[in-house]
């Protein structure tokens, strides 16, 4: 009943946010973030072309079986929506699937198409099918498109110079929390290419349950296009002692984090990355990550596609609801006294009190991986 109650609550400021004149999008923003996200996919339909500013009222037409010809990449396209099985729901007719299948393809070479600055990468049709399977085909081709070209964009250039740019801000957040893992990581020579597919799927690809892969994209579409990369941090973090007890050699490792946990405690790390951000922004961080051609990428041109109002910007959304858990931190202090405590609450609060200067960021951000032999999309 408490849940019902609470939950009930969320929905009603929800639909107050969307009714005020302007729309309130940073607390369209604050609600997409807090706990529960925007809890249904009836909701999503309607906030998520808020959070990503697309006009519902103007959507464009559905895009033709015209595109399929002459397309440089509708076979690599056609293959790996074929591949994609497993990110439909289970049980769904093979008819309905098919047809869901035939749109999937049509939406990604329609933005293909628009946007002959893109570059198709595989996984990039994870991302799609999500916004296909919750709001419909032609609305997801207006929203796919606005976050092709900004908070996708990186991955989407000719070459994988800006996503190995952003994979490089991974081992600075780690440090500055557990300079411990950090070391461990370091001398076990793993890189960040275990991180990869999470990355550019936004985690579609390589969790199971559709309904974790939508509770982030709720905080992703909320945030700064740097947050799935803080979101990998806290999943490394968490996993601090599995990580210290495996062997410390590169194959080890790299099977260990490579394998993401399908029980991780979602709500504890999504609130820990917003934390994170706050304490360690990526203005600090972009020092010691290794950067190529930084202006060019989404992570530093942000501020272009944040809306007008600054109570609307993501970041002051974040930061707004850090100094509020900072005031309740003697609360949570006091409640993490009790002995039946959560033991996620208890590192959720951890990571409140980390010492902002605690550890030194590495000098020099891990090298990439010269190959990709890895098979990273299984």
């Amino acid at each position: 009943p408490d849940f019902d109650a609470k939950k009930k609550r969320k929905v009603a400021k929800i639909y107050q946010a969307l009714s005020s004149e302007p729309i309130d999008v940073a607390a369209l923003r604050r609600l997409a973030i807090s706990e529960g996200g925007l809890l249904t996919d009836e909701i999503r339909r309607q906030v998520w072309p808020q959070l990503l500013s697309v006009d519902t009222d103007d959507l464009p037409p559905l895009p033709g079986k015209e595109l399929r010809e002459d397309n440089k990449d509708y076979q690599q396209v056609l293959l790996d929506v074929r591949r994609s099985l497993r990110r439909f729901p289970p049980g769904m007719p093979d008819e309905q699937r098919e047809h869901l299948q035939e749109e999937l393809i049509d939406i990604i070479l329609h933005v293909l198409k628009r946007n002959p600055q893109l570059h198709y990468y595989q996984g990039y049709h994870d991302i799609v099918v999500t916004f296909l399977l919750v709001v419909g085909d032609r609305l997801a081709t207006a929203l796919v498109e606005k976050l092709s070209t900004h908070h996708l964009r990186d991955f989407m250039d000719p070459t994988m110079d800006n996503t190995k740019h952003i994979l490089n801000y991974l081992m600075p957040i780690i440090d500055q929390v557990n300079p411990e893992v950090h070391d461990f990581m370091q001398s076990a020579e793993v890189g960040t290419i275990f991180a990869l597919s999470w990355l550019i799927t936004w985690y579609g690809h390589v969790l199971s349950d559709f309904r974790h892969v939508v509770r982030l994209y709720d905080f992703f579409l909320a945030c700064h296009p740097l947050m799935p990369i803080y979101f990998a941090a806290v999943i490394v973090l968490y996993r601090e002692q599995e990580v210290l007890d495996c062997e410390c050699d590169m194959a080890s490792v790299h099977h260990l984090l490579s394998q993401i946990p399908q029980d991780l405690p979602y709500e504890t790390l999504i609130s820990r990355a917003g934390d994170l951000f706050v304490q360690f922004p990526p203005s600090e961080l972009a020092r010691e990550a290794a950067q190529q051609q930084a202006e060019r990428t989404a992570a530093s041109t942000f501020k272009d596609f944040e809306l007008a109002s600054v109570q609307q910007r993501p970041d002051t959304v974040l930061r707004q609801r850090f100094r509020e858990r900072l005031r309740g931190e003697e609360r949570t202090k006091s409640i993490l006294t009790k002995p039946r405590t959560n033991r996620f609450v208890k590192l959720a609060v951890m990571g409140l009190m980390v010492a902002l200067g605690a550890a030194a960021l590495a000098k020099s951000a891990l090298e990439w991986a010269p190959k990709f032999e890895l098979q990273i999309f299984p």
